[in-house]
């Protein structure tokens, strides 16, 4: 076969696509930024008495987001109270993230939490004290916080107060570590800004100790200048004072006066104060720090980014503490200590010293320079340098590389609402295969591909990411599963829904009755449920393996379900399954394959517009997904000349689309013969199935070698010893062959016996040849699906039918008839359990695509036998194996066997050959017949017998 290779690029390459996700990221995290602005502006400005939809006023709306914000505020804070705000902060913090791209996916994944986050907030709030201005007759809190709250205090074995206390206590400690918890913080984040925060309260306690001496320092030189100004004006006092006595003494004549005692000046008598200017000398304004670089220190240039920026931080610290060391005269001590540890200290900032340190700007072409410290008097007590005590902390961690850039804001994750478990297991997303995950990268198409057949790519249909996605909420389910349970016993059916399985679809109720209700009686309540419900319809049966009953209704929204998602999966690709079929997805949303080599054949029933030909499509695109045309071939019959026709031209046909019904009985009696010759060459073989004849077949082909065999074909005339012969077989591989009927009412209107019996003998020895059969109709009534037919095909599909006797005919069971439609069936596997499944879509233009590069490998090699007919010799033995008469030579055997009956017991009648050969009256009518017209009876005289023309033998 030869096949024309095509390459298909991708559209966007991997660098486009992440630029695009990167981009969208960013635009989600600034539409979060503004939606947490606004709550947080409308709950920082909620007014009880702004107009809402709780209660209407003639004010003026107050709230800054206007009326809207009023209305959404009331009811957020009637429930939660100051809790809400834990709405605004989490969508800031989440708009942050997305917008940083820091640990978006690891917040998302602990979104879950964030209500119990607003619970939690609500519970602490409610523990406060509201104040006068609070005019709401519930607490800080709101009616959850309050409710909760009284609800624990009632559980705790201590008092009241004592209680309040304990729960504030925990529901602080509880809010703090599920927001971190919530927002995506790790361990080794939260140590760093703890280690961050350590540093930061260090470096603080540091520059206070350093402010607070050199504050001691200028108070003392203030009450220094204080006495010496004072003891300046005692001493003019004093001067004044003698020059006085002088004068007056001049003016008195010839009075002799005591010569008056020489004035000293008074000096105060030495104190604390006295002493201090003594004991305090001003220490010198410290030297500018020399700038020192060393190069082979801090060759920064030669680091990476992230290792030179933290070294720059390094050394601006390192710089920055020894400039900022102060030097103090050791007589300075005392009283620095001292005055320093004051409540209010008096503060004087000396001229020509200054407590902030102007600092270079930090470049990354720079290399941050290194502040040489002024020399310290070695006798200098430890004590005078406050931020002594401090520097070996400091240096201690810039050793260890503690030190790191100054870290960003706290960022938080936005409140989403989660999803509660409703007493089921969380639906699981489904498992990529390796194929799914290799196409999934991107091509890089160095070499030209070879020219063979590859498998259509799963890019071809439609993602599953462009699927909206339907979530019902637990509160839903719940409220639903409690209208269930009203419904129920309104009808008088006693039990309880003891599980919700929620899935794309429908959503399946599980009732536990009551002992002695029988489960007869809740299934003929099915249309009664639906009424009551308000359901489309509702479907009601026995869980196999449980007690309980199912109660499946449909969601409000129904979710479709993707053909490429099922492809995608694990189930679809694994080994075991020979022919996979992908059918659908089941009530859960868990991807349901089917193998049709065991099944063995299938056969499909369901009214107009149920979805019939959509699965039959998807079927079909399942095998050519999965096998090449050496592994699988196709025979289609579509009455209809519609459905299939697509498909004409693909490498898989053995033949063109069937549409004529004659032609169909045609192929049908090829494929009977096909079978047969396959069963002789695996007879030949020794093997018991195709599995085993093709691994021998290739085994043979690796080795180069052929089969023989040694077969009698009969006596030698003189001596009469059985002569053998050696019979060699051609090694060759036999693909499996599905035959895809798409009508078949109508090919049993045309030709109902030849059609019925192709049909049972196919299906009742195809398997082990690889031939298998897939049959859909519109019409399951019994004239359609035969007994015979039903016996045969154990695996049968039903979508929606009109009728429960429709549903009966095809499955044995009703519930068909409660089916949604487009897609929904029941399958019922090997004649066991049914479950539910809704199909998967698939489009024209998907599978036109499909075709249209199955057709780019080549044409298809068609097997000319299939539609004109095998020769007349192997012909008439397929119409003797299928046991259909009718050749007018005389050379079928039924009809030879009859004639010899006829001739041995001289007897003649419909009645007689009916009962001699086992076969149907009509059957035997014709045998009867066809004797009268070659002359082997007479016609049948008045009384209706016959007599025998041929002389006994």
């Amino acid at each position: 076969m030869a096949y024309q290779a095509r390459g298909r690029d991708p559209l966007l390459d991997s660098n486009t696509q992440a630029i695009l996700e990167k981009r969208g990221k960013e635009l989600i995290g600034i539409a979060l930024i503004l939606v947490g602005l606004m709550a947080a502006a409308m709950i920082a400005s909620y007014t009880p008495e702004d107009p809402n939809w709780m209660s209407v006023t003639d004010a003026p709306v107050q709230n800054w987001m206007g009326r809207l914000g009023a209305s959404i505020s009331a009811p957020l804070f009637m429930i939660i109270g100051w809790g809400s705000w834990g709405v605004a902060i989490v969508a800031l913090a989440w708009g942050v993230r997305f917008a940083l791209h820091r640990g978006e996916e690891r917040a998302i994944s602990r979104a879950i939490f964030a209500p119990i986050v607003l619970a939690l907030g609500s519970i602490y709030a409610a523990t406060l004290v509201p104040n006068a201005q609070w005019t709401h007759s519930f607490g800080l809190g709101g009616l959850f916080g309050d409710t909760a709250l009284g609800a624990l205090l009632t559980i705790l074995p201590v008092g009241a107060v004592i209680g309040l206390k304990i729960m504030s206590f925990l529901m602080g400690l509880g809010v703090l570590a599920l927001m971190l918890f919530v927002t995506g913080f790790t361990r080794p984040e939260l140590s760093w800004i703890a280690r961050f925060l350590m540093i930061g309260v260090i470096v603080t306690y540091a520059n206070i100790m350093h402010l607070l001496g050199r504050g001691a320092t200028g108070a003392v030189s203030a009450v220094q200048a204080m006495q010496e100004r004072r003891n300046e004006r005692r001493s003019q006092a004093t001067a004044q004072q003698d020059w006085s006595h002088a004068v007056h003494a001049d003016l008195i004549d010839d009075e002799p006066m005591p010569a008056a005692a020489p004035i000293q000046d008074e000096q105060p008598k030495p104190g604390l104060l006295s002493r201090v200017p003594s004991l305090i000398k001003r220490p010198e304004p410290m030297p500018e720090p020399e700038l020192v670089v060393s190069e082979a220190e801090y060759d920064l240039d030669s680091m990476p980014g992230d290792d030179r920026i933290k070294a720059k931080i390094n050394d601006v610290i390192k710089s920055r503490i020894r400039s900022n060391k102060p030097t103090y005269a050791p007589d300075l001590a005392p009283v620095t200590k001292g005055l320093g540890r004051g409540p209010e200290p008096l503060v004087v900032q000396p001229s020509g010293a200054s407590p902030l340190r102007a600092e270079p700007p930090l470049t990354a072409a720079h290399a941050a320079p290194v502040a040489e410290p002024a020399p310290v008097p070695t006798h200098a007590p430890e004590y005078a340098q406050p931020s002594d005590d401090v520097a070996p902390y400091i240096e201690a961690e810039d050793d260890a590389d503690i030190i790191a850039p100054m870290p960003q804001a706290p960022q938080q994750i936005p409140a989403v609402e989660a999803r509660k478990v409703v007493q089921h297991p969380p639906r699981k997303p489904v498992q990529q295969s390796a194929r799914a995950k290799a196409e999934a990268q991107p091509q890089l198409a160095f070499d030209e591909r070879a020219a063979q057949f590859e498998l259509p790519p799963l890019s071809l249909l439609s993602s599953p990411a462009s699927i909206e996605r339907h979530v019902l909420s637990d509160e839903a389910l719940e409220e639903n599963a409690r209208m269930l349970e009203t419904v129920l016993d309104d009808y008088g059916v006693k039990g309880e829904i003891v599980s919700v399985r929620p899935g794309p679809v429908v959503t399946m109720y599980e009732l536990e009755p009551a002992p002695g209700l029988k489960a007869s009686r809740v299934i003929g309540l099915s249309d009664d449920i639906a009424r009551s419900m308000s359901a489309l319809s509702a479907r009601v049966s026995t869980v196999p393996g449980r007690s309980v009953i199912g109660i499946e209704l449909p969601n409000e929204k129904r979710e479709m379900v993707a053909f490429r998602e099922i492809l995608s999966s694990r189930e679809y690709e694994s080994g075991n399954r020979k022919l996979p079929l992908a059918l659908g997805k089941d009530i859960g949303g868990d991807p349901i394959v089917a193998n049709l080599a065991k099944m063995p054949h299938l056969l499909i029933a369901g009214t107009t517009g149920s979805g019939k030909s959509v699965a039959i499509n998807t079927m079909i695109l399942s095998l050519l997904y999965k096998l090449t045309p050496e592994e699988c071939r196709l025979i289609m019959i579509d009455p209809k000349m519609l459905e299939l026709s697509v498909y004409d031209g693909i490498p898989h046909l053995l033949s063109p689309v069937v549409t004529d019904p004659k032609k169909a009985v045609v192929a049908l009696k090829w494929t009977v013969g096909e079978m047969e010759d396959r069963y002789r060459k695996m007879s030949k073989m020794g093997v018991r199935n195709i599995d085993g004849y093709n691994s021998r077949v290739a085994d043979a082909l690796a080795k180069g070698e052929t089969f023989s065999r040694t077969v009698q074909t009969g006596f030698d005339d003189e001596t009469g010893e059985p002569v053998f012969e050696t019979e060699e077989i051609i090694p060759e591989k036999m693909p499996y062959i599905v035959v895809v009927v798409d009508e078949m009412a109508d090919l049993m209107m045309v030709a109902g016996k030849e059609i019925e019996a192709c049909i049972q003998r196919l299906a009742q020895m195809a398997r082990a040849s690889g031939i298998h059969i897939i049959m859909a109709t519109q019409r399951p009534s019994v004239d359609v699906i035969t007994g015979t037919i039903k016996a045969n095909f154990p695996t049968r599909i039903s979508f929606q039918v009109t009728s429960k006797v429709d549903s009966r005919t095809i499955l044995g069971e009703m519930g068909a008839e409660q089916l949604l439609g487009m897609g929904d069936m029941l399958y019922m596997a090997g004649g066991a359990k049914i479950t539910r499944c809704h199909g998967p879509f698939v489009s024209d233009e998907e599978v036109e695509e499909i075709v249209n590069h199955l057709k780019s490998y080549g044409e298809p090699e068609y097997v000319g036998g299939v539609l004109d007919g095998p020769a007349d010799e192997k012909a008439d033995n397929i119409d003797a194996v299928l046991g259909l008469g009718g050749n007018t030579n005389g050379e079928d055997a039924l009809y030879d066997q009859a004639v010899a009956i006829v001739i041995k017991d001289r007897k003649c009648s419909t009645s007689y050959i009916q009962r001699k050969l086992s076969i149907g009256y009509n059957k035997a009518a014709k045998l009867v017949e066809q004797m009268e017209d070659e002359g082997v009876v007479s016609a049948a005289n008045h009384v209706g017998k016959r007599e025998i023309l041929v002389p006994e033998q």
